[in-house]
Formats: C-alpha cells, sequence, structure tokens
C-alpha cells in the first residue's frame, strides 16, 4: 500500500505513518443579498469565490522504536512557523510566510495550501513520560487560485496530452523507462514530474506510472 505524505514548498517530503481513513474537502463562494421590498427571498449576487480546505486527521505512533513522536510533530507544526528560504522572503520588510504543501497519496495530488490549523493530541506516553503516540488534525488552506487545478484530483487528469501508464518491475529506473518509450533515457523527468516522484531512486516494484506523450512519440 502506498503512503500519502506531505510534499512541501521546497520540495521536502513528510511522510504519513498511517494512511488517513478519510478526506474532508470544503469550498465556500460569497453571495451578496440585496434587500428586497415585498419578496419571499432576494436575489443572490454572486461576489467571488474562497479557499478551498482540505481537512484530515493523521496517526503518529513511536511504540517500536521508544523514541518521542514529538520528532514527527515537530515536522508537521514547523510548517505553521516563517520559512526566511522561501522566494521572497524579506525580514527587513516583514514579507516572510510559511511555506505551502501539497498533500499526496498514490495517484491523488491536492491543490497548493498553506495549514490554516493544526491540533495535536498526545494519546500514549512511556512509564517515564515520553510521548510515543499522537493524533494530529490538519486543516489545509487553498494558498492561490489555479483555475487548472481542482482541489483534489489525480496530478494527470489534466495532462494535456495522452497518456499510457507503466507498470514497474524489479531493477528499473526511471530513465531505463524513460529509454523505453521515449528512446531517450534523459526525458525520465517527464515521467517523475508527472507522477510527483521525489526521489527517482526510490521507485517501488509493482508501482504504476503514467508516461504522458509528447510530440515527437508517435504509437505504432
Amino acid at each position: 500500500m502506498e503512503k500519502a505524505f506531505l510534499l512541501t514548498e521546497l520540495k521536502e517530503r513528510i511522510e504519513c505513518q498511517f494512511n488517513p481513513s478519510e478526506l474532508t474537502i470544503t469550498k465556500l463562494n460569497s453571495w451578496k443579498a440585496p434587500p428586497r421590498a415585498g419578496g419571499n427571498a432576494p436575489s443572490l449576487t454572486f461576489e467571488a469565490g474562497q479557499s478551498g480546505t482540505l481537512a484530515l486527521s493523521l496517526t503518529l505512533d513511536t511504540t517500536h522504536s521508544g523514541l518521542s513522536v514529538t520528532e514527527a510533530t515537530s515536522k508537521l507544526l514547523d510548517l505553521m512557523t516563517i520559512n526566511p528560504k522561501l522566494p521572497g522572503a524579506n525580514k527587513a520588510s516583514n514579507t516572510a510566510r510559511p511555506q505551502w504543501v501539497q498533500f499526496c497519496w498514490g495517484g491523488l495530488q491536492s491543490f497548493e495550501a498553506v495549514v490554516d490549523r493544526i491540533s495535536i493530541k498526545f494519546t500514549y506516553f512511556s512509564s517515564g513520560g515520553i510521548p510515543l503516540r499522537a493524533k494530529a488534525d490538519l486543516s489545509l488552506k487553498q494558498f492561490k487560485d489555479d483555475r487548472n487545478r481542482s482541489l483534489l484530483q489525480n496530478p494527470t487528469s489534466f495532462t494535456p496530452v495522452p497518456h499510457t501508464v507503466h507498470r514497474v518491475v524489479h531493477g528499473e529506473t526511471l530513465d531505463r523507462i524513460a529509454a523505453t518509450h521515449y528512446a531517450d533515457s534523459t526525458r525520465w523527468r517527464l515521467i517523475a514530474e508527472a507522477n510527483a516522484v521525489v526521489d527517482p531512486l526510490a521507485i517501488a516494484a509493482g508501482a504504476l506510472l503514467v508516461i504522458p506523450e509528447i510530440a515527437e512519440r508517435r504509437r505504432g
């Protein structure tokens, strides 16, 4: 089973130890209701769309190692802090901000979102008081308007050209797969981007990869 993860703006990958059991997507629009004398209901006028949100709960557990679970919870809390490494950050003008993230799970990929709210509850401790298990509730809020991306979708569903699927066999690498489909091993980045692959050396055997079509490629 593929593990879900959060991909940060700086391309850091925060693995989910346990996949969430459910995801909740919320999207609101603002409508104006001007007064209407003598009517049963006003005629609504659309004002603007509001940012979508994605809510999920993650279980974090280190009982197998006996180490504090706070190392994992700290990575999540860091997503709420200002990061001076981001483009446009300027401490003097107070323009720094936290980084956005994307929730990824198999073929699913969320919109770019900031962590709007996080609540962490420690639920199990060692006899010495070390926290070993925690539940983290996150609310991700849409960072920007992207008309070409839905709130949660397969990353290939907006690919502008057709694509095929390749099942990885043991020992295969992205460059070898690119050589097979494109006759050019240097095009492995096309496959990596289409499948949100962060580590091209960690492709598991049996995984399904989308192979995007390119103009030079022709089917027989």
